[in-house]
């Protein structure tokens, strides 16, 4: 975010892609009582969305969260070096063989890959058939196009005419609104060229909360005991996510083509 005056303390004053900072959030993320919360919501509907069968369960972007506590045995990685992963490794080249997992999962991660054909080309060679991509990402709605061009430090541009963008530090190379183009805007397209991945749920969620709890770099706007209030909220607006959801809750599931 870009109010620097309500910075968190433990992450205020560190480089967005210092190493360090995955640490920080993570603590940020297990101590903040409402974002926990979250976390632990998205977590849960990640871990209904996996598929059972062969397979392991690859978790891209781990090293900020805790998701090994819903799925024990994910395989967890982070594009650089931090002590709470597996497996250091960019999301565009995956050290697996082919259809030898039966999902990848990841929580704010698709819109900081430079280039997502290529990440989606390797995911389909590595899951089985049946398998499933899982994911929660920032989403394009009226509500959250004002606060991300306004708020926070990432780019937002809903208007890119490609998919990749120049490759930088691995939190501050982005574009928010890349899940919304490929798989809304640029929908004809992304079936066209993907056929291997056939669109199972993308669900605009959460309004409200996450931007209340100030995410792992903000202090939280709003008191922990309020949570439940909160989500009540979110659920009556449910109907207008449309144009007020800032995530987006998204699964894609492998088919035979190949």
């Amino acid at each position: 975010m870009k109010c620097g005056w309500l910075a968190h303390p433990l992450t205020r004053g560190i480089d967005i892609d210092a190493p360090e900072l995955i640490s920080l959030r993570r603590r940020v993320a297990r101590e903040k009582i409402f974002l926990r919360r979250i976390y632990e919501e998205w977590y849960a509907e990640i871990a209904g969305a996996i598929p059972g069968g062969a397979g392991r369960v690859l978790e891209l972007g781990s090293g900020c969260g805790f998701f090994e506590e819903f799925v024990p045995d994910a395989i967890t990685s982070e594009v650089q070096t931090c002590p709470h992963v597996r497996i250091v490794m960019d999301g565009q080249i995956l050290p697996f063989t082919d259809r030898s997992l039966r999902a990848v999962v990841m929580t704010d991660v698709l819109h900081h890959l430079p280039d997502a054909r290529r990440f989606l080309r390797e995911a389909a060679r590595c899951v089985r058939p049946g398998g499933r991509l899982v994911m929660v990402e920032p989403w394009v709605s009226a509500w959250s196009s004002f606060i991300y061009k306004r708020l926070h430090h990432e780019p937002f541009l809903p208007d890119a005419a490609q998919w990749e963008f120049p490759k930088g530090g691995p939190l501050s190379s982005a574009n928010m609104a890349l899940p919304w183009i490929m798989f809304v805007r640029d929908q004809a397209q992304f079936t066209r060229e993907f056929p291997e991945w056939r669109v199972v749920t993308i669900r605009p969620t959460m309004p409200f909360r996450y931007l209340l709890s100030g995410g792992v770099s903000l202090r939280g706007l709003v008191p922990k005991w309020t949570f439940g209030a909160w989500r009540a909220l979110e659920r009556l607006v449910r109907p207008w996510n449309e144009h007020l959801a800032m995530f987006a809750f998204i699964a894609l599931e492998r088919s035979d083509v190949d």
